[in-house]
């Protein structure tokens, strides 16, 4: 049996500048209707910066939402249409002033499914060559060194609850523990 749901129609409620916001009608595969709202997003990438000894460099940012500060792997909006890979090489640059011989694709997160199109490309930086910071205006971070097993042990412990950072950190480690 299929589970796919047949957009019949929808309605545009609210046009942002990260997001758009649109109410859908869905026939189900039983041929019900139903209501969906769907956040239109751009999506993003986000890039973990690792050195030879396994140190990672992180951002530490104010969240708005959460009102609190975050511990975060570098990462950005993608611009419609944008390729996530040059999005992810940008954000390193600018949060962190490194540039990376080897730029590792880690996979992509759906953050929201159930509402949202948001998608999230994870990248691993290695061979890392460090430069100067350009942040964009009105961003406010710093640079934290951080080992990938310390960076697990936050995730595992919760302290660091940022889902891209958590999928980034996790794959990152694997990926290190499958090389040995």
């Amino acid at each position: 049996m299929s589970y796919f749901e047949k957009r019949i129609d929808g309605e545009q409620k609210y046009k942002g500048v990260i997001v758009n916001v649109v109410l859908d009608r869905a026939e189900l595969c039983d041929g019900s209707i139903v209501k969906r709202e769907v956040v239109q997003h751009p999506g993003g990438a986000t890039i973990l910066p690792m050195d030879d000894e396994g140190y990672c460099y992180c951002v530490r940012q104010f969240r708005y939402p959460f009102q609190k500060e975050l511990l975060e792997a570098p990462a950005g909006k993608l611009e419609y249409g944008e390729n996530p890979r040059e999005c992810a090489v940008r954000e390193l640059s600018e949060e962190t002033g490194f540039t990376a011989d080897e730029i590792i694709y880690l996979g992509a997160d759906y953050t929201s499914p159930g509402f949202s199109t948001e998608t999230l490309h994870i990248y691993l930086a290695r061979g890392l060559h460090k430069g100067k910071n350009h942040l964009d205006e009105g961003e406010f971070l710093s640079v934290e060194k951080h080992h990938i097993d310390e960076l697990t042990e936050l995730v595992m412990n919760g302290e660091i609850a940022d889902g891209k950072t958590v999928i980034a950190v996790l794959k990152a480690k694997r990926l290190l523990e499958s090389e040995k």
